[in-house]
This record gives C-alpha cells, structure tokens and sequence, in this order.
C-alpha cells in the first residue's frame, strides 16, 4: 500500500509566506468593506446578504487567476444565481423543493453564461432560505447580493 505524501501529483503549488499574508489582507479588507456598505443599507437584514462573500472573497484574493474569480463570473455568477433563487422562491411554494432546484438552476445558468462562480450557488440558496425579509426585498436582492 502506498503511502500518502505531501509531494503528490496533484497539489497545488503553494504561494509563498508574502502572497499568504496579503491574501489574507485583502479577504480581510475585502469582507470588512462588504459589511460596511451593507450596513449602511436600510434594514437589519442587509448584513445576511453577504453570506457567500467569504467564499468570493477567497477566490478573489488566494487564487485570484482562476476562471472562477474572474471579475465577470464574481459579478455575473452573483447576479444570475440571484435572480434564479428569486424566481423559485415566487414560484415554488415549498422550501425544500424551491432551494436545491435554485441551486441547480443557478449552476445550470452560470454554465450557459460563461460565469461560474461557486458562491453563486449559496447566493441563490440563501434567495430561497433567507426568509421574509429577504423574499420582501424581491429582484432588489440582485443587487444587494453581488460583491
């Protein structure tokens, strides 16, 4: 049997100590921001809208090369993924049909749009399972959901 070793074929090659610390500066900056600008928005419900941000924001700054952190498929992933979840949550009446299948959708759409973005799919969940005060916010949740 094989032994399991950290030097295998497929790990990714690690970002040096400088790299690591500003990825980290900028999740840090960027959520900080985030939470700022939501709260500033009416409501007590608007910081629930950034649920998905911590994992946009670690694309966004730890593999900020990848396909899934370009700025199209942050932006367009976010938008679309939104508005489907909106979509099932008017249009079927029972959560637990209505958040896998805004999901589903979500993923589906973001293939045909070219903007995969893996947040994306929490966003249109969270359309569905936020409650009234999300449902009340209805497509202007689109853009209270997007980073």
């Amino acid at each position: 049997m094989k032994k399991f070793s950290s030097t295998s074929l497929y790990q990714l090659p690690l970002p040096g100590h400088r790299e690591k610390w500003i990825s980290g500066l900028g999740g840090t900056i960027g959520i900080a921001l985030t939470l700022l600008i939501s709260q500033l928005a009416p409501g007590h419900h608007a910081i629930l809208l950034v649920a998905s941000m911590g994992a946009s924001a670690v694309l966004l700054f730890a593999v900020p090369h990848s396909a899934f952190s370009a700025p199209y498929a942050v932006l367009g992933g976010h938008m679309i993924s939104a508005v489907v979840g909106i979509a099932c949550a008017l249009f079927i009446p029972y959560t637990a049909a209505a958040a896998p299948l805004a999901v589903g959708l979500a993923i589906i759409c973001m293939y045909y749009l070219h903007c995969i973005h893996p947040p994306g799919g929490a966003t249109a969940f969270f359309a569905v399972t936020g409650g009234p005060a999300v449902h009340a916010l209805g497509l202007e949740y689109v853009f209270c959901s997007r980073s």
